[in-house]
């Protein structure tokens, strides 16, 4: 019986959120500053639709903190003999912490905004105007900072789609705030306030579905499980495959185990090789747990009752 790990180090590997640390950091001090500005700016007109961009901003910069508290966790505490695969789904769950937040502002925005329809409220447009100027230039930066780790991260992706609903409704207030400064219809303000939270939930949904993607430990999407079942068994001395699993333990980190069952004319440590080879080659699954086995110890496997 044989065990190989399809690794070739012993150091904790650095996860994806971990190479955009400095973006974060400096989203982070960005999105704060024009947060507090527009604050005080939606509360002091009465501005819905700014109010509304401001929430965002608070959930952008809350969720971009976590994201920076997931990275540190996982950076700082690695594997464990109690926890042995560390603190890496921290991330995972800042990912959906985020996505809760979302839907939470975007649920109170679309309340407020109906309430506001019967007697929607005069709003001055120049100071709506010239808040969500500020806070679409800050937006554009952080939105440049984090989309390529948007498209290797899950906790970097909470992140930046958070930026990219405030960068729309930056633009949304921007065109509220026109309207109202140049023909005064007061439905204009409640109206966009409500399309912002609209936006967001759709892009909302699809991150806590990845989250819980990986929470639930389901295969990676595009993996396609049968298929390297079957290129596995297709190995010379390979008789069956099972207990095969697939699974991502945080952004960038896809982590496989499996049973081989050998014929009895079969080199073990062989075997073990051409299997971790495929899985590393052909799917990036650089961390594989795989357990070759002779027949009769496989017997055992049947008789598991999960």
């Amino acid at each position: 019986m044989g065990h190989g790990h399809g690794h070739g180090h012993t150091a904790a590997p650095a996860s994806a959120s971990g190479r955009y640390l400095r973006a974060l950091l400096i989203s982070l001090v960005i999105g704060a500053g024009f947060m507090v500005l527009e604050f005080v700016v939606g509360f002091a007109t009465g501005s819905l639709a700014l109010v509304s961009d401001a929430a965002h901003m608070f959930t952008d910069v809350l969720g971009v903190g976590m994201a920076l508290v997931a990275i540190m966790l996982a950076r700082r505490s690695g594997p464990t003999p109690s926890r042995t695969f560390g603190m890496y789904r921290a991330e995972v769950l800042a990912a959906l912490a985020n996505a809760v937040l979302l839907f939470g502002v975007a649920g109170y925005v679309v309340v407020e905004a109906i309430g506001r329809i019967t007697d929607p409220p005069e709003v001055p447009g120049l100071p709506v105007l010239l808040a969500a100027t500020a806070g679409l230039v800050a937006n554009v930066v952080s939105f440049f900072l984090l989309r390529s780790g948007a498209q290797e991260s899950i906790n970097v992706r909470g992140a930046y789609l958070e930026v990219l609903a405030d960068l729309i409704g930056s633009v949304g207030v921007l065109v509220s705030g026109a309207i109202t400064l140049t023909t005064g219809w007061r439905y204009a303000d409640p109206i966009i306030g409500v399309a912002i939270g609209l936006f967001v939930l759709p892009r909302t949904w699809t991150l806590a579905r990845r989250a819980l993607r990986i929470l639930f430990q389901h295969a990676p999407a595009g993996v396609d499980v049968s298929r390297i079942s079957t290129e596995l068994s297709a190995l010379p001395g390979v008789a069956d495959v099972h207990d095969l699993h697939v699974w991502t333990l945080t952004s960038g980190m896809e982590v496989a185990s499996a049973h081989l069952t050998v014929t009895a004319e079969a080199e073990q440590a062989a075997v073990l090789t051409r299997a971790q080879d495929l899985l590393a080659k052909r799917y990036s699954i650089e961390h594989a747990t795989l357990q070759v086995e002779a027949p009769q110890s496989a017997r055992r496997c049947t008789e598991l009752s999960w």
